[in-house]
């Protein structure tokens, strides 16, 4: 559209909201698209290490894909700068450890950030809010603005200087507007007052002044008691205010250097703090106070140790549950504190944090700031509180801590000069359990569906062993227990951390344990997987009550509209009508969507079930039988003298066993729908494009289940008990559930492949 023009654009900037940002970073992996054409590239809420739910094969190649591709072309993208700003904790479907870039991908041309510790932002937002967030907006505008070179009219071509430029606005704003080179020494000019200040502590309130100031404070008197200057300035306009003279004998100083490129900006003030033995050539520090017409403002300055105003606070262990907690108290009267957390470098780490501030007189005070600093990436939170108050601060963290990484998180605590501070530190249950919520809901229909397996087994086994099929809650709660699963998965991970079993295990093609690559991304200990597997447990138990009940309501209501006949049984499992059926959702499944085919054949395998649900219940006589709380035992004599022969009693047994193994195999078939349910959907939002879903993640599998499903939905649980089969069909759901607690909680597409495998062994004891 600009060819032509005067100053035609060779490249463009994109940015890109949520998946938007992926298909931008996808761009490159193009074979004809030439990289120069984009210099810059915001994501905002983008996912890039991973999915947020791998549903199917192709959505986790395409990340593979992608990333791989922008860690070995590394150095050939050094000229494309990549922003990713992450909403933080209030974005609730993409968690902010999953927006930050590949740590190994352009170290000096890529930056992550959080919006909380963006500048003139900090706030989080949730995943849709970051695109209309004000001040991200602002930020974002100030940003382009300043990338636009002068000369060309057009965004930079310097990769240094737009990520300087991203640093200034999304990392570290030291209250001024950009500079790409700023002046080394700056002439201080005006016929202000010089005064100096000797003493190690200093404040001045400005209002209303009409004559400037300069404020030198000597360094020679300083550097030997102190090691840091901190300088703190209410009055946030743009223009310099700090200054070092190099080498000045006399009380001023003409010329000097600016140190407010040093400053950094708070939500209520700007500060700079120094370290004095990286200035040795300054002889002294000058603070510029301009006129100030009804303006009023206050700044200070301290010199102090560095180990003076640095404690170490332990955090209180996880297993603690809130009943423990570390305290320390801040008496001295000094303008900043940094409290180090020990040992918190863990995502599963939560804490909450009590700041309570008493000061001596009830003036009014300037508001205090908290910052949690987390040093190996870009996630600072900051509280301002009123004082005195008592102010309660969320720890927890979005990346854990690098293994070469030795840093500590600070609580930087930007204070009142009279007031006493008491800091208060406990572990938080709820956030802990939020923490691990954040991190792996994406394998909880793994547990459940593991657990569901269980329930399935002991379902086969008592039906081979006493002849006789229990309630799916029942079994649940007997089978389900994670001693089964867990212990094996964990001695297979600890094994694999040696090299001669990792060789013998790649030896054998076995793809890679989803515990171990968790672990290596520091994203997992011992207890996560006990309490998804619990949280599994109690899911499945209660989907699996309401699930029945909803069954037993429907087919209640079914037989009222209905009223149908007395049931016939047809001897054989494959006949022509079925197979024509069969062949009929197989067509459709090939042709239009895998899911859809299933859809419907779920679908048909409810409206089958339905009717058996209560017709083998409608008598009092068959209620009895279908209710699991009641004992055959507790049968009347009236009851029994009502009831039909002995044969019909038996058949209304085994239609009840094969009644309530269909329902189990309908809680396992929900899950499968379930998880391929964003297929369907992406399949009716497009079907006015196209019939046929290409490609179709769930085709193949589709396929397979449907020829099972359409002979299974009419088999019953004698054919089964006379099976040879039976015996191998009860003990592999275990060993399938253990694979699928193994290989499916970063791959959620394979945990239908194996509730196929069962349901085969199923279908094939009832054939043979």
């Amino acid at each position: 559209l600009l060819k032509g023009r005067e100053f035609a654009p060779t490249s463009v900037a994109i940015i890109g909201h949520s998946m938007g940002g992926l298909v931008a970073r996808a761009l490159l992996t193009l074979k004809n698209f030439k990289p120069e054409l984009i210099n810059l590239l915001i994501t905002q809420a983008t996912p890039h290490t991973a999915p947020v739910m791998p549903l199917d094969k192709y959505l986790t190649d395409f990340y593979t894909a992608v990333n791989n591709h922008w860690i070995l072309k590394a150095q050939d993208l050094r000229s494309l700068t990549t922003l990713s700003v992450a909403g933080g904790f209030r974005d609730y479907q993409v968690r902010s450890g999953l927006a930050f870039l590949p740590r190994l991908s352009q170290h000096d041309s890529a930056l992550s950030v959080v919006s909380s510790a963006v500048p003139r932002a900090w706030a989080s937002t949730d995943h849709l809010s970051i695109v209309w967030c004000k001040e991200l907006i602002l930020a974002t505008i100030r940003a382009f603005f300043d990338l636009i070179d002068e000369n060309t009219r057009q965004i930079t071509e310097d990769p240094k200087r737009r990520m300087s430029v991203l640093n200034h606005h999304f990392v570290r704003h030291p209250a001024k507007i950009f500079e790409e080179n700023p002046e080394a020494f700056t002439e201080l000019t005006g016929a202000f007052m010089w005064i100096t200040v000797r003493t190690s502590k200093w404040t001045y309130s400005v209002y209303n002044d009409s004559d400037g100031k300069y404020f030198t404070f000597p360094l020679a008197s300083h550097r030997i008691s102190y090691s840091h200057i901190y300088c703190e300035n209410s009055m946030l306009d743009t223009s310099s205010w700090i200054y070092g003279c190099l080498n000045s004998n006399s009380s001023m100083c003409l010329e000097a250097t600016d140190l407010s490129w040093r400053a950094e900006l708070l939500p209520s003030t700007k500060i700079v703090l120094l370290k004095l033995q990286d200035y040795p050539s300054l002889s002294h520090i000058v603070i510029q106070v301009p006129p100030a017409a009804g303006n009023k403002y206050t700044l200070a300055c301290e010199f102090f140790r560095k180990d003076s105003r640095t404690v170490q606070l332990p955090v209180t262990h996880l297993l603690s549950f809130g009943f423990s907690s570390s305290k320390i108290l801040l008496n001295s009267s000094g303008l900043l504190y940094n409290v180090q957390l020990q040992h918190f470098h863990q995502i599963y780490q939560a804490f909450k944090i009590y700041v309570e501030s008493h000061c001596q007189s009830h003036k009014e005070r300037k508001p205090s700031i908290y910052r949690l600093h987390i040093p190996w990436s870009h996630e600072d939170s900051i509280t301002v509180a009123k004082i005195p108050s008592l102010t309660e601060i969320s720890a927890k963290l979005h990346i854990a801590q690098p293994e070469n990484d030795s840093s500590v998180p600070e609580l930087n605590i930007y204070s009142s000069s009279d007031c006493q501070y008491e800091v208060i530190l406990k572990t938080s249950l709820l956030q802990v359990l939020g923490q691990i919520v954040r991190f792996h809901v994406g394998a909880l229909p793994v547990y459940i569906v593991a657990n569901i397996l269980l329930a399935y087994e002991g379902q086969l086994s008592t039906l081979m062993s006493r002849g006789q099929c229990s309630d799916f809650s029942h079994e649940l709660v007997r089978t389900a227990k994670p001693y089964k699963i867990e212990p094996l998965i964990s001695i297979v991970v600890f094994l694999l951390g040696f090299n001669w079993f990792r060789e013998l295990w790649e030896s054998l093609s076995l793809p890679e344990v989803d515990a171990a690559v968790l672990s290596s991304q520091d994203a997992w200990f011992p207890l996560v997987s006990l309490m998804l597997f619990l949280f599994g447990t109690g899911i499945a138990y209660w989907s699996g009550v309401f699930f029945s009940t909803s069954l037993r309501l429907f087919s209640s209501l079914w037989l009222t509209l209905i009223r149908p006949t007395v049931l016939g049984k047809d001897d054989k499992l494959i006949t022509r009508r079925r197979l024509c059926g069969m062949l009929s959702l197989c067509l459709i499944s090939w042709t239009t969507c895998g899911a859809f085919a299933l859809f419907l054949i779920y679908l048909q395998y409810l409206f089958k079930v339905l009717p058996g649900k209560d017709s083998n219940c409608s008598k009092e006589t068959s209620r009895n039988l279908c209710m699991p709380t009641v004992k055959p035992q507790s049968l009347t004599n009236s009851t029994l003298k009502a009831t039909q022969s002995l044969s019909n009693t038996t058949i209304a047994a085994e239609a009840l066993n094969s009644l309530k193994i269909h329902v189990t195999v309908l809680n396992l078939f929900t899950w499968i729908v379930l998880l391929y349910l964003p297929s369907l959907i992406y399949w009716l939002k497009n079907l006015r494009y196209n019939v046929r879903l290409d490609p179709d993640p769930c085709r193949s599998t589709a396929l397979i289940l449907i020829c099972i499903l359409e002979i299974l939905m009419y088999s019953s649980t004698s054919e089964m008990k006379s099976s040879k089969l039976l015996k191998i069909a009860a003990k592999v759901p275990l060993p399938l559930s253990v694979a699928m607690l193994a290989f499916g909680r970063l791959h959620l597409f394979k945990v239908p492949h194996f509730v196929t495998v069962s349901l085969l062994l199923h279908v094939v004891c009832c054939v043979v």
